[in-house]
């Protein structure tokens, strides 16, 4: 599979899966915290709605480094984003990404303790198998033919 192959399945992985794992630095520790996606890989960009008053926010004014762990464990899918975040304040942009997501948090895109959260993605990862069952019957056929399972797709992006 080519380069942009890869790439265009790494956008289209996250853009299926939606949800994702963002972690960030707080000191000495890694924090994960669960956040909705809106990927724009035209832009090279993943944005995320969140809250001016968030630790997460602080974190990232300091350690912008941040990983996204998005999967999608019935599908046996899987993609890890490394890139620089920042947190800005666009109205506008809060105006397009506004859903009902957003809605468990605050109660319309005007109040204004939303902020946008930008990740450049710089690499990735991802894992793209058959499917769940599929994956286990590769498995089990591997423990006893003493081979490793292929069970999907692997590459590692650079974005």
């Amino acid at each position: 599979m080519e380069e942009n192959d890869d790439t265009e399945r790494v956008w289209n992985l996250v853009d299926k899966i939606g949800f994702c794992m963002l972690a960030t630095r707080s000191g000495e520790h890694i924090k994960a915290r669960p956040m909705s996606a809106y990927a724009e890989p035209l832009e090279n960009s993943i944005y995320f709605l969140t809250d001016v008053a968030s630790d997460k926010d602080e974190e990232i004014t300091r350690w912008p480094n941040v990983c996204l762990a998005f999967a999608d464990t019935r599908g046996q899918k899987y993609v890890s984003l490394s890139g620089v975040a920042v947190v800005i304040n666009d109205r506008e942009l809060i105006k397009e990404l506004w859903a009902t997501p957003a809605k468990a948090w605050w109660e319309d895109e005007d109040d204004q303790s939303i902020r946008v959260l930008k990740v450049t993605p710089t690499s990735a990862e991802y894992w793209d198998s058959p499917g769940t069952v599929i994956s286990y019957i590769m498995m089990a056929a591997a423990a006893i033919s003493h081979t490793k399972p292929d069970i999907g797709d692997n590459a590692e992006v650079d974005l």
